[in-house]
Parts: structure tokens; C-alpha cells; sequence
């Protein structure tokens, strides 16, 4: 699917990428890589609207985590699919989910290792909990695609591998920028490499070498 062809991409009159054209077929998985301000979260933002354009259901992890942090851990995973409901529904989830919700959602939690802090508020969790729930708020979502701004920078590289196995089962397609070469390598089959807004390399994950990685990073 042809999700951007020919586009300028910026922020407030600042053209940040230039003439950005992208495929991505179905079963991809696309790893983002580059330096802080190379133009990855622009590029994301602007694959989530041309992706929604396209009526695709899309589990968004932004790199702020985008939670509520007076509301539990379980409250802000129930709250990936409030858009499936009306107000009404979705107040009382909030309030007081039914059994099957509270459920689902728990569920979700688990598989990222936080059933105990279901519970807790989210104010009161580490960096790595709230972008792991985050990721749960995503797998309870689901949908065709997920895209994530950096969903795994603040988790450990152990347990970022074991979520980005997680996600790379549970989505058919996914685009995520990521910090960690060596998650990059076992998630994807194709990474874009971003510098100073342009685009320095895409290719399949097997041709991404140290000559590459230096080019990028060095």
C-alpha cells in the first residue's frame, strides 16, 4: 500500500523531509532508525494520518505513552478501544467496567508482565511500566497495523525484545521507530534509516551492516 507518494513533511512551516514516497505491504515490519530530530516522529505522524485516511484501525503508541496519570493502569489500557463505543458506554467502562472488559484488559496487562499494578494509578509507575502499558493500551486495541514512536526506549534490552516478539505476533503490519540496533535487527524485515531529514538507506533487515549502522550513527 502506497501510504505517502511525493509528500513534503514538516511542523509549523519548517520542512523537516522532502518528497517522501513509501510502500509498505501487508506483513511488514518497519524499523525507524536514526538520531533524535532525524525526522522519525514527523515521518510517523504523518503515516498515522495517511493510514487513517485509508479507514485502517491503528494501535498508536506515541512517545509521550499519551496516558492518564490519575487513572489506573487497567483504566488507561480499557481506554484503546473507547472509540468501538459511544459516550455512554465508555463512561461507564471507565467507571465501572463489566466483567468481560475488565477481563479483556487485564489480559492485556499480563502479557506485558503487569497484572500487579493493574490497579495502581499511573502516576505512580516507572518510565518502563507506563510504556508498558502503553504497549497493553495497543494489544488490547489491536487492529491492522501498530505504530510506535520509540515504544521501547524506556524498558530494559531484555524485556524489549520479549515486547517487540509480542508486538511483531500480535500485528500484521508494523511501523516503529526504534532506539536499539539489535531490536531493530530481530523485529523487522526492513529498516529506513533517517539523518538530518533525509533518507540514508532503506532495505531489507538482513543487508543492514556496520558500514550502514556507522554511516548513520557516526
Amino acid at each position: 500500500m502506497q501510504l505517502l507518494d511525493g509528500v513534503d513533511l514538516g511542523y509549523g512551516g519548517t520542512p523537516v523531509l522532502a518528497g517522501v514516497r513509501l510502500h509498505v505491504a501487508p506483513g511488514e515490519r518497519v524499523a525507524l532508525l536514526g538520531r533524535s530530530g532525524s525526522g522519525k516522529s514527523t515521518l510517523l505522524s504523518a503515516l498515522h494520518g495517511a493510514a487513517a485516511g485509508r479507514g485502517m484501525r491503528i494501535a498508536l503508541v506515541p512517545q509521550d505513552a499519551a496516558l492518564v496519570p490519575q487513572l489506573s493502569a487497567l483504566r488507561n489500557v480499557l481506554m484503546g478501544r473507547l472509540d468501538d463505543h459511544g459516550a455512554w458506554r465508555n463512561l461507564r467502562t471507565l467507571v465501572r467496567p463489566a466483567a468481560p472488559d475488565r477481563a479483556a484488559a487485564l489480559a492485556d496487562l499480563d502479557r506485558v508482565g503487569l497484572t500487579p499494578q493493574a490497579d495502581a494509578r499511573v502516576e505512580s509507575l516507572s518510565g518502563g511500566q507506563k510504556q508498558r502499558v502503553a504497549l497493553a493500551r495497543a494489544l488490547h486495541r489491536g487492529g491492522d497495523l501498530i505504530l510506535g514512536d520509540e515504544p521501547l526506549s524506556a524498558v530494559d534490552p531484555r524485556h524489549a525484545q520479549e515486547l517487540a516478539a509480542l508486538l511483531r505476533a500480535a500485528f500484521p503490519t508494523a511501523i516503529l521507530a526504534l532506539h536499539d540496533v539489535a531490536v531493530a535487527r530481530a523485529f523487522a524485515t526492513r529498516v529506513i534509516g533517517l539523518k538530518q531529514g533525509v533518507f540514508l538507506f532503506d532495505l531489507p533487515v538482513d543487508q543492514l551492516d556496520a558500514s550502514r549502522i556507522e554511516a548513520l550513527y557516526g
